[in-house]
C-alpha cells in the first residue's frame, strides 16, 4: 500500500512539474510579442508621418491648381521613406509638369482652356499673361466661379486689393464654398490685414450677409 501511495505521490509530483512546465512554456510562448509591436511602431514611423503630412499638403496646392508649388512639395515627398507615398507623389510630378506647360502648340479657344492657361501662367510667376488668358476666360463664361477666384488671386499675386476683393465676392456669390477654400489659400495672404477681407470671408463674425 506504502509503494501504491508513493506511486501516486511520485505521479503527482510528476503531474506538478509538468503543470510547472506547461506554465514556463506559455510564459515562453508570451514572450515574443515585441517584434509585431515594433512592426506597428514602423507602422507610424515618425518619418512617414511627415512624409504623409508634405503629400497631403501637395496635393491640397494640387488640387488648387497651384502646380509648381505642388511640384516643389511633391519632390519632398520622394525623399521619405514610404516607397508607396513616393510612387504616388512622382505620378503626380509628371501630371503638374504636364498641366505647367503653356499651350503654345495651339491656341486656346474655350473658357476653360484659357483659363487653365492663365493658371499656368500664374505658376510661372507671368502676370501680364495669366491676366490675359484669365479675362479672356471669365468673357466667355461670366458666369464660371472658379474663373473669378483665379483673377482674385492674381490680383492679390499682383498688389490689387479692390480688384481682388471684387472677383473674390462675385466667386463667393457664384459658389459659396469659395469663401471656405479663400480662408486657407496662401495667395490671399495680401488681402489678410483687409477688414473687408474678413468681414467677407467671416461673415458670422462680422454679421455680415454676403
Amino acid at each position: 500500500m506504502a509503494k501504491a501511495q508513493k506511486s501516486s505521490g511520485g505521479s503527482s509530483g510528476r503531474a506538478k512539474t509538468s503543470s510547472k512546465s506547461q506554465s514556463k512554456a506559455k510564459k515562453k510562448s508570451s514572450l515574443p510579442a515585441h517584434p509585431p509591436q515594433r512592426g506597428g511602431v514602423e507602422m507610424v514611423d515618425p518619418r512617414v508621418q511627415a512624409q504623409m503630412k508634405l503629400y497631403e499638403e501637395a496635393m491640397a496646392l494640387f488640387h488648387q491648381q497651384k502646380f509648381q508649388r505642388a511640384k516643389q512639395e511633391l519632390e519632398k515627398v520622394l525623399e521619405g521613406p514610404s516607397k508607396e507615398l513616393a510612387d504616388r507623389a512622382r505620378s503626380h510630378v509628371r501630371i503638374a509638369e504636364q498641366r505647367m506647360k503653356p499651350s503654345s502648340e495651339h491656341n486656346p479657344k474655350s473658357p476653360e482652356e484659357h483659363y487653365q492657361r492663365g493658371v499656368g501662367m500664374m505658376n510661372l510667376g507671368r502676370w501680364d499673361e495669366a491676366r490675359e488668358s484669365l479675362e479672356k476666360a471669365r468673357k466667355l463664361a461670366p458666369k464660371a466661379d472658379h474663373i473669378h477666384y483665379a483673377l482674385a488671386a492674381l490680383d492679390c499675386l499682383t498688389g490689387e486689393a479692390d480688384s481682388a476683393m471684387a472677383n473674390l465676392k462675385v466667386a463667393i456669390e457664384l459658389k459659396a464654398s469659395n469663401r471656405y477654400h479663400a480662408r486657407n489659400d496662401e495667395d490671399f495672404a495680401f488681402l489678410q490685414e483687409d477688414p473687408r477681407f474678413t468681414e467677407l470671408l467671416y461673415p458670422e463674425k462680422e454679421g455680415y450677409s454676403g
